[in-house]
């Protein structure tokens, strides 16, 4: 849509509203795309193995996955717009503090500051969105914010690629900080403040989850490197565990909790969030393997790679449209069954073909397949979820379900990772597929269980209004995504 049309029908704050939200949300998700591709080069000039590779994935996924529901909270009770502009001014100081990282543990540390603003910032941007935005034009509103964060995941690889190729890694997190100055101001003059009367924080549920999912994590990332039986280890897996059990009956007696249990009686509910989070886990997984491949067997340069990730990480623009009218016309169910099945078919496809000197040629229709299959479950999955719910746990809900993506994500690049390193390693090409084909099995394994637990959805939805947009957005896929990428040694 032109400029001239879209200026026609929102005015005013709308438009200011549009561009520095749609910004924001842009800049958050082209970081963690063009930081995959950048992986090699960082690893070369800071040093670190397969474990600190991890970490700079999962420092940022983990973070914004528990404190995302927290962020939109503190928005709701001490003012969203200045949520908004803290939440950016965070983001954008860790990016530079990442550009300048003498070594691999500053920029992990500073990834980790990078998920907290992310975390306290995107779930805010569709709220400013959607109240700034007259209800009649709330849809071309959000059709274009959605068209804008999907461009990023679209371009993200080739523009990372592109940046580490030709004028070096920093220039990934430098983007970020003009652009985060610009929107600092223009964010305090141009949109409005509001807050939700009575929001409540729920500060013990949040250091549960947090503490929980650290020490998980932790545990898959070291396990090979430490020994499962490790000290570390072992207390990793147990402490975590508990955290994890604790969360869960604080979900239960809280009177307010970040994440009401009594949601997953429901079904539908416990079918759409457990298919989202196996499908984020395997697809994760596998292409934080596949897109390493692609540089450091096949040999493509980090800009060549990037757009060979493109049938991957660009056939949602083409086919989400198309899975949206399919979705009216036989409901969500079915749509992202199906897309749950073609993508863990492009995954086994991926790992049945997968060998040392495997060509882009025959990589290509299981790129496309994958692709299709994302976008299939990315453009009813929102509405199915929205589906099992009442209209008043809307916005819970959609939090939930974000925060157990992005969960599902760090996990699976910890899971299949640690699966790689055991049956394979960075020793050479033929080496380095040994270790990637029993991983995207069981990525591929883990998405077909995603669309077996989709099925368990309701043919129908509940009998409630048509929902409106709510205050967390449906996330673009992040940094594990799009793949975080190493180099193989060359060989000999």
């Amino acid at each position: 849509m032109h400029t001239q049309d879209v200026d026609t029908k929102l005015r005013g704050p709308a438009v200011w509203a549009l561009v520095l939200t749609g910004v924001a949300s842009f800049m958050a998700a082209l970081d963690n795309l063009v930081v995959t591709t950048a992986l090699p080069a960082i690893r070369a000039d800071l040093g670190g193995g397969l474990e600190d590779l991890e970490w700079t994935v999962n420092a940022y996924t983990l973070t914004f996955a528990v404190l995302l529901m927290f962020g939109a909270a503190l928005g709701d009770r001490f003012g969203r717009r200045r949520l908004f502009i803290a939440g950016l001014a965070v983001f954008t100081g860790a990016s530079a503090a990442a550009a300048l990282s003498p070594g691999i543990d500053a920029l992990i540390a500073a990834r980790a500051v990078q998920g907290v603003g992310a975390a306290v910032m995107m779930p805010l941007t569709l709220t400013l969105l959607t109240a700034a935005v007259p209800a009649a034009r709330r849809g071309m509103a959000l059709g274009i914010y959605g068209a804008v964060t999907g461009l990023a995941v679209a371009s993200g690889p080739l523009i990372g690629g592109s940046l580490t190729e030709h004028i070096s890694w920093q220039w990934i997190f430098w983007l970020n900080v003009p652009i985060g100055l610009a929107l600092i101001p223009l964010a305090r003059l141009r949109l409005a403040e509001s807050t939700a009367p009575g929001a409540r924080l729920d500060v013990p549920g949040t250091l549960l989850i947090s503490g929980g999912l650290f020490g998980i994590v932790y545990a898959l990332v070291n396990a090979n490197s430490e020994g499962w039986t490790s000290a570390s280890v072992l207390t990793g897996l147990i402490v975590g565990t508990a955290l994890v059990a604790a969360f869960v009956r604080h979900g239960f007696t809280h009177a307010d909790p970040m994440l009401p249990m009594r949601l997953f009686r429901d079904r539908g509910f416990l079918g759409i969030n457990l298919a989202s989070l196996l499908m984020f886990l395997g697809m994760f997984g596998s292409i934080f393997l596949l897109s390493q491949f692609l540089q450091g067997v096949a040999g493509y340069s980090p800009t060549e790679a990037g757009l060979r990730m493109l049938p991957w990480t660009g056939m949602p623009m083409l086919v989400a449209p198309l899975a949206g009218i399919l979705s009216d016309r036989i409901g969500g169910r079915p749509v992202v069954a199906a897309g749950l099945a073609f993508q863990a078919l492009g995954l086994g496809w991926f790992a049945a073909i997968l060998s040392a000197d495997v060509s882009y040629a025959a990589q290509l229709p299981p790129l496309i397949l994958s692709g299709i299959g994302m976008a299939l479950y990315f453009a009813p999955a929102a509405n199915v979820l929205m589906s099992t719910v009442r209209p008043a746990d809307q916005g819970k809900a959609s939090g939930t379900n974000n925060a157990l993506r992005e969960v599902g994500g760090a996990l699976g690049v910890a899971v299949l990772a640690s699966v790689f390193s055991a049956q394979g390693g960075y020793e050479s090409p033929q080496a380095f597929t040994d270790g990637t084909v029993p991983a995207l099995w069981i990525g591929a394994a883990a998405v077909a269980l995603a669309a077996a637990l989709a099925l368990l959805v309701p043919r129908k939805a509940k009998d409630a209004p048509t929902p409106v947009p709510t205050p967390v957005p449906t996330p673009v896929p992040t940094a594990a995504t799009a793949g975080a990428t190493d180099k193989v040694p060359a060989v000999g």
